[in-house]
């Protein structure tokens, strides 16, 4: 019956209080709706890649060389650790798709004539595997399909080997392998211009002169094997054959943006929801205070009608886990539906067979279990003291504030500002604990926008920096292998090259002590204009005669200074290692940048003059004719376009960023309007009695509301700067966070966006106290004077 009782008091104090424990509880639901989503999506990409990466034998360790005989076979076979083998021919080709202008650039992938491959099996969507009796038969990757509309029969055409033949599909597949489809000299996956196709052994190896040989290595391990030292003797083994080093999977391309966006997940379920569970935890020990110091004679009376200490604390603590139910029911329901919505988005850029949300119920447990713990965290305080009040003491009024002078007479603040403004203003100097958190809340709803919209800065001085400082080229023409330099008229004479220049690729091992990293020293000419270097004030710098020059990021990771010997491995010739000073540290945002001189390059390796590609700028009225003539042009192996590189990529992101800005901006009104309102609506009870009292003087509604929104303003005021320092923090913590060898973000933010921030905080701030003043003009002068303080 007693718990029936205080069961009805709770139901009365939940119907009066319901718009602030509303308020607070979205802010609760933000924090768990962040955990439901980042969670659920790792979970959800994590274990839908380790199903797919077990089930289709995913290689451990990847290897290219030249040309091996197949009779390797047996001994890589016979590595210790080793569980599997494919020995692969893998060729770079460009396609002619019919109805498609521009050249688009084909992974030709070998598979076994007959029976599955042993390592980096393919899941067939439709249609069928290739027959090896049948003359020009491919399987294709799913989104190069899709791209284009083809299905089983459909057919394209691809220059093999300097020929063009016509390739007939007859499947449709996933691969392990090719999750994150990306082609060369693209920054996100095209669809359209990039695709890879399998073709059975014995076709590709009479199309390319590799009877009896391979060029590519995929191996498995077993379980708790030393990878490391599967390398390294793979590494001794294919030596003689060309081999450019093997490496593990951790920097497969495809594997490793998976694993840079698996990150991200974990790092934005450690960081965001304690930030909302933290002004949550606030919010509760505010209102929770205020409530209890309201109640104080009724909870004497209580105690001393027989309740214990016990059932009184937990009727209050009931009335905190209510709030953080709502929080957890409403956030539960928002990050299952935004999770969907995530994971949908993902589906869009790795390729699974299928991708799934994941939900299990400790995902919604563990929401549930820190929300309550956070809420009660924050009511802690305020619940030791219903404890420890005894009930003889709470049945008397409570002791009189004891105030102290704040500002003395005569000081200038009192000759400035009126009356009304300087009592606003006592109050939150006479309760700085409550004004600074109630400022820190505030800032962190500045801080989260800040933390959203810097991303436009950095993407859109990225793009400048790398399409238009760097990379200014219109395309690179990459060739099959090395040529002799006159291949640089040849391209110079294709139709519409106003401009062309050479570079020079060469994959090398960069090491410095015991540090190193696997990457290509991109030789270039003397005065390109094409394709340039910036240091690190993004001014223009000539390759050097002598020496190296390598990116900070390079120069991070390996603690590389100007004047540093660093020892190069060439891993294209006879893993020869010399020592090249280091001469320069410079800026590149894309990849692990190293640069030479071409001759200095080509002197280095020691095989001649010899270019990998060429760099052109075209007239674009003689596209068409251009990319006639590089579709009958046997010696490229692929083409990358800049300008629809650059359009593809500027277009992906800002679709991903206007997104992840459209939810932050969300998060941060809902903490803005959480923290202020609840803020105004306890300064507004705690102040009825004056602000009554001061109707009764003769002071206007407006003046009397002044007091309050002074108040108000002048936090929310306080919250900017320091919400801009906070956002200036997080961004540069994402910033160091999404650092990795594919890409680095640069660090930029313009005032503009400070400004939207804090202009979205103060509008909210300002809709908040507005809902609050109308209380105030409606404020029942008879009513609050009668109340006992």
């Amino acid at each position: 019956m007693r718990l029936a009782v205080l069961d009805r008091k709770l139901v009365r104090d939940l119907a009066r209080m319901w718009a602030q424990i509303l308020a607070i509880g979205l802010v609760m639901a933000c924090g768990v709706a962040t955990i439901v989503i980042a969670m659920g999506s790792y979970r959800s990409l994590e274990e839908t890649r380790s199903a797919f990466y077990e089930r289709y034998r995913f290689a451990s360790v990847f290897a290219s060389v030249t040309r091996a005989p197949l009779y390797m076979h047996g001994e890589i076979a016979r590595l210790p650790g080793v569980s599997a083998v494919a020995l692969r021919v893998v060729r770079t080709t460009v396609l002619d798709i019919e109805g498609m202008a521009e050249p688009a650039t084909g992974l030709a992938v070998s598979i076994p004539d007959h029976g599955e491959p042993a390592v980096n099996r393919l899941y067939l969507r439709a249609g069928r595997l290739p027959d090896a009796d049948r003359a020009g038969e491919v399987a294709v990757t799913e989104p190069f399909a899709a791209a284009h509309g083809m299905r089983p029969g459909s057919r394209f055409g691809a220059i093999l080997n300097g020929r063009k033949r016509t390739l007939t599909v007859t499947g449709i597949v996933l691969s392990p392998e090719y999750v994150y489809a990306i082609g060369p000299g693209d920054m996100v996956p095209d669809q359209r211009r990039f695709g890879v196709f399998f073709m059975p052994r014995s076709a590709m190896e009479g199309l390319f002169d590799m009877a009896g040989a391979f060029n590519d290595v995929a191996l498995r391990t077993h379980r708790g094997a030393d990878v490391d030292a599967v390398v390294d003797r793979l590494d001794t083994l294919l030596e003689p054959y060309g081999g450019t080093g093997a490496h593990d999977r951790s920097i497969q391309t495809s594997h490793a943006f998976l694993d840079n966006e698996l990150v991200q997940l974990s790092a934005m379920a450690a960081v965001i929801p304690p930030v909302f569970l933290f002004v949550a935890a606030f919010l509760v020990n505010m209102i929770l205070s205020r409530l209890i110091a309201l109640e104080r004679e009724q909870i004497g009376l209580l105690k001393a009608l027989g309740y214990g200490e016990a059932a009184v604390a937990w009727h209050y603590a009931k009335l905190v886990l209510t709030i953080a139910a709502v929080g957890v029911l409403v956030g539960a329901l928002a990050g299952n539906w935004a999770g969907r919505a995530l994971t949908e988005l993902y589906a869009e850029f790795f390729t699974f067979p299928f991708l799934i949300f994941r939900q299990s119920l400790d995902l919604y447990a563990i929401a549930a279990g820190v929300t309550a713990a956070a809420a009660l965290a924050g009511a802690a305080r305020a619940l030791w003291s219903v404890v420890s009040l005894p009930a003889a003491v709470a049945m008397r009024p409570p002791a009189p504030t004891r105030y102290r002078t704040v500002f003395s007479r005569g000081t200038a603040l009192l000759r400035v500002f009126s009356q009304l403004t300087v009592m606003a203003l006592r109050h939150l100097v006479r309760r700085p604990l409550r004004t600074a958190l109630t400022a820190l809340g505030t800032g962190l709803a500045v801080a989260l926008l800040v933390t959203a919209l810097f991303s436009f800065d950095s993407i859109a001085f990225m793009i400048d920096t790398v399409f238009f400082r760097t990379e200014r080229q219109d395309a690179t023409l990459t060739f099959a292998h090395p040529r002799a330099p006159r291949a640089l008229q040849d391209v110079a004479r294709l139709p519409g090259v106003l401009r062309a220049e050479p570079f020079r690729a060469a994959p090398v091992l960069l090491r410095n002590a015991h540090r190193e990293r696997r990457l290509a020293i991109v030789g270039l000419p003397p005065e390109a204009d094409l394709a340039r270097i910036l240091d690190r004030d993004l001014e223009a710098v000539e390759p050097p005669e002598r020496g190296l020059v390598v990116s900070e990021r390079v120069a991070q990771i390996l603690h590389l200074s100007v004047g540093d010997r660093a020892r190069v491995e060439l891993l294209e010739r006879d893993h020869r290692i010399v020592e090249v000073p280091v001469t320069s540290i410079v800026q590149s945002y894309v990849g692990l940048g190293a640069y030479m001189r071409l001759d200095a390059l080509n002197r280095l390796i020691g095989d001649g003059d010899r270019i990998s590609g060429v760099r052109v700028s075209v007239d674009r009225a003689a596209l068409d004719r251009l990319y006639a003539e590089i579709k009958r042009t046997p010696a490229i192996a692929s083409i990358a376009l800049q300008g629809i590189s650059r359009d593809r990529f500027r277009a992906t992101i800002e679709e991903n960023i206007t997104i992840m800005t459209s939810v932050y901006t969300a998060l941060a009104v809902i903490i803005a309007f959480g923290v202020v309102y609840n803020s105004a609506r306890i300064q507004f009870s705690e102040r009825a009695r004056e602000l009554a009292s001061l109707r009764v003087l003769g002071f206007t509604k407006t003046e009397v509301s002044s007091v309050l929104l002074i108040e108000l303003g002048t936090v929310v005021l306080i919250a900017q700067p320091l919400g801009w320092t906070i956002g200036y923090l997080f961004s540069l913590a994402v910033v160091r966070g999404f650092e990795s060898d594919l890409f680095t973000i640069p660090f930029v933010i313009e005032s503009s966006t400070f400004a939207f921030a804090s202009l979205v905080v103060l509008a909210v701030a300002a809709l908040s106290a507005l809902i609050v003043r109308r209380r105030i003009n409606r404020l029942d002068l008879v009513r609050v004077l009668k109340t006992r303080e």
